[in-house]
């Protein structure tokens, strides 16, 4: 295995990949632009109390750009793997082999269903580190990996692989089952990844509380309960190992905790997620998980923004946004069909008020103003008239409203008379105390 080509730079790929670069010429980087362009400029640095350095490998975005790689390195989130596969489709023959460094249990199947041969190394990697900023890793704890064939024999590539990661100085372990391997630290995962961002502390701060080792113990069990359905027996004291192996490490953040801080993308849905569905599939009962992926997405998941989405804000205490299914979610007083209102229109609406009732405003807020989502058009009104008379259509025939009707959100006022306003693809709503801009040819800025 002559060209090795790293698949990602991030905590885990760019502390192996670095060290296996350090005294190899071939090995190679894919890597996005933003991290590809800090490597080309500075390198790919690591940094740790057990020795800090730089390596400057060769590195693109495109794998056609690099040597055809003999091996596959993957270590990007498992979100990204069918992205990054079909990325990789033109440089793999059927002799290149890929080794998985991927947190969940169902990356190597999702490959070997995709490319239809056997290419696959499973992997797992033990670490403790995070990316400081883009071609900077910062080394904490560990830094060992375990790899096996799926079918549990000591292959020519499995010890030829081996030999790379132990002449790099990285501690390397054959494991017979690099299945279960990979089951113990979905086990780990699914407990402290969750509970850290939960908690939003460190590893030590779920182990204080004897309440809190009970919820460890049922989070394993349905773990373990799933593993042993797709016939892969877990040791019965999974929950105490799992305790134990994090006496060690109890200093530290996960990987998802990290993940959250930075404003990046979670991997719950390969972590307890995937039990939860799995659960689903096998008629296995999976309620924490369940519950800690819920949480999870709430915590974690940015609000939404964008086509489809309208934020009421302002002069309140905290801002609200809504999709077209939170809106009809709201209490059927105030939906109505507009054609009770308006004869000649078709469509569903929502009177502002139930809007408006939602967020706490401001104890002097008087006006609102209903902003189009390209910024050219709003429309001020009185709180009063807002409440009495303003309606937000939002749905024809069971669909969003097109934006050829000014959907997906136009505001319409009948019974306003001269001051009716209407607005096409309403985005905003914004509370204030005293007027707001109206851009109503017929109404002056300050309505």
């Amino acid at each position: 295995m002559k060209q090795i080509l790293m698949v990602g730079a991030g905590s885990v790929g760019g502390f192996f990949g670095a060290h296996l670069a350090k005294n190899n010429p071939n090995v190679s980087f894919l890597l996005r632009a933003k991290t590809l362009a800090a490597v080309k400029q500075n390198g790919l640095t690591i940094r740790s109390a057990k020795g800090s350095f730089t390596v400057h490998p060769t590195a693109a975005s495109d794998p056609r750009e690099l040597p055809k790689p003999d091996l596959i390195i993957l270590s990007v989130k498992a979100y990204d793997l069918d992205e990054v596969l079909n990325q990789l489709e033109p440089v793999l023959t059927n002799q290149t082999v890929i080794l998985t460094l991927q947190n969940g249990v169902d990356t190597e199947d999702r490959i070997v269903a995709r490319l239809q041969r056997d290419c696959v190394v499973g992997g797992v990697a033990f670490i403790y580190s995070k990316i400081a900023s883009p071609g900077v890793i910062e080394h904490y704890k560990k830094g060992a990996v375990a790899i096996g064939e799926l079918m549990g024999h000591q292959s020519p590539r499995l010890l030829a692989i081996a030999d790379l990661f132990n002449q790099a100085g990285i501690p390397c372990q054959l494991t017979e089952d690099v299945r279960k391997s990979k089951w113990e630290k979905m086990c780990w995962n699914c407990v402290f990844n969750p509970l850290t961002v939960i908690v939003d502390d460190k590893v030590a701060k779920t182990l204080e509380h004897p309440e809190m080792l009970r919820v460890i113990h049922q989070i394993v069990e349905e773990v373990s309960a799933v593993a042993a359905s797709v016939k892969v027996p877990l040791s019965p004291d999974m929950a105490e190992k799992v305790v134990r192996w994090t006496q060690e490490i109890r200093d530290i953040h996960t990987s998802m905790y990290d993940d959250w801080k930075a404003g990046r993308r979670t991997e719950i849905d390969y972590l307890n997620g995937y039990i939860v569905q799995k659960g689903r599939e096998l008629g296995i009962p999976t309620p924490v998980n369940e519950a800690l992926t819920a949480m999870i997405k709430t915590i974690t998941e940015k609000e939404k923004t964008g086509p489809g989405i309208v934020r009421i804000d302002g002069a309140m205490v905290q801002p609200v946004s809504l999709d077209r299914a939170a809106i009809a979610a709201l209490p059927a007083e105030h939906q109505l069909d507009i054609s009770t209102v308006m004869p000649n229109m078709k469509g569903k609406g929502i009177r502002l008020k139930a809007l408006l009732d939602m967020p706490a405003l401001a104890i002097k807020a008087d006006h609102v103003t209903v902003h189009a989502g390209d910024g050219k058009y709003s429309a001020c009104l009185t709180l009063a008239q807002a409440v009495e008379w303003g309606i937000l259509l939002y749905e024809v025939d069971g669909e969003a409203l097109p934006e050829s009707k000014g959907g997906p959100y136009r505001l319409v006022t009948p019974g306003l008379g001269d001051l009716c306003a209407n607005v096409k693809g309403v985005a905003r709503i914004e509370v204030t105390i005293g007027p707001g801009t109206d851009t109503r040819p017929s109404v002056r800025t300050n309505c």
